[in-house]
């Protein structure tokens, strides 16, 4: 496989030079986890396990499993997981997200999980350009994983009060809010993210709690770029923590 070896915030990363590379928007999906504690984290849809990674590091007592469909994906998710010396707490599980229900293993056991985080294709099969590549095309369309079945996996696995923070397209928001109460996930908070601030909003961060009470936080809206292109502070600051400090002193 044709690797690239990238740093990003405290951890080194494998990708892959012409398949499904992370993006903006796994950064803003770990920034967005906010929990005080957390004992057991499950990413579904890992890819290369960049969002899994880092939480683990995040939570550092934590365990984390990385679910990925993807041969190619499921691959580069291990040697990232060697890079950051994390094998002892973060296991990579290759399954189809869809099937999680028919196992019968205590690993992945219902009610088990305190936090999930996902980054899904939210993109139709008939809606939008279909991606160059078969692992693009898994990563961002619902070829192999649709919202509902998500959802249900998420249901399934989360402990009462356990967390799902996931980050979706805005023209479904309506869609997943529905799903997610069907699956007694309810929503608790939300945040619009914007490319630039005269620009609509191109991504949301959605965070829900299963049975949780009814009520959604809605937080003031991230945006990606200044006007002459370049990322916002907060952004550079999501990218690298000590953007921040530094920008100040100077």
């Amino acid at each position: 496989m044709d690797v690239t070896l990238d740093s990003i915030r405290d951890i080194t990363l494998f990708q892959s030079k012409k398949g499904y590379r992370f993006s903006v928007d796994a950064l803003l999906l770990f920034d967005f986890v906010n929990l005080k504690k957390a004992e057991r984290i499950g990413d579904l849809g890992a890819g290369s396990g960049i969002v899994g990674i880092l939480l683990a590091k995040k939570y550092s007592d934590a365990v984390v499993i990385l679910f990925e469909i993807q041969d190619s994906l499921a691959a580069l998710a291990e040697k990232n997981i060697a890079a950051n010396n994390l094998q002892e707490r973060v296991k990579v599980m290759k399954t189809d997200i869809k099937r999680i229900k028919l196992f019968h293993a205590p690993r992945i056991a219902p009610d088990s999980f305190d936090l999930l985080a996902s980054n899904p294709p939210f993109r139709r099969l008939k809606s939008g350009r279909i991606s160059e590549g078969e692992e693009k095309a898994i990563a961002r369309h619902e070829i192999k994983l649709g919202l509902h079945d998500l959802i249900d996996a998420a249901s399934y696995l989360l402990k009462a009060r356990g967390r799902l923070c996931m980050v979706y397209h805005p023209s479904r928001l309506l869609e997943l809010l529905d799903t997610l109460k069907r699956k007694n996930l309810e929503p608790k908070r939300l945040r619009f993210v914007h490319s630039h601030i005269s620009s609509e909003a191109k991504m949301i961060l959605l965070e829900a709690t299963k049975g949780g009470k009814s009520g959604v936080k809605v937080d003031k809206p991230l945006f990606i770029y200044n006007e002459d292109g370049s990322y916002t502070d907060e952004v550079m600051e999501i990218y690298n923590p000590t953007y921040s400090k530094y920008y100040y002193q100077k």
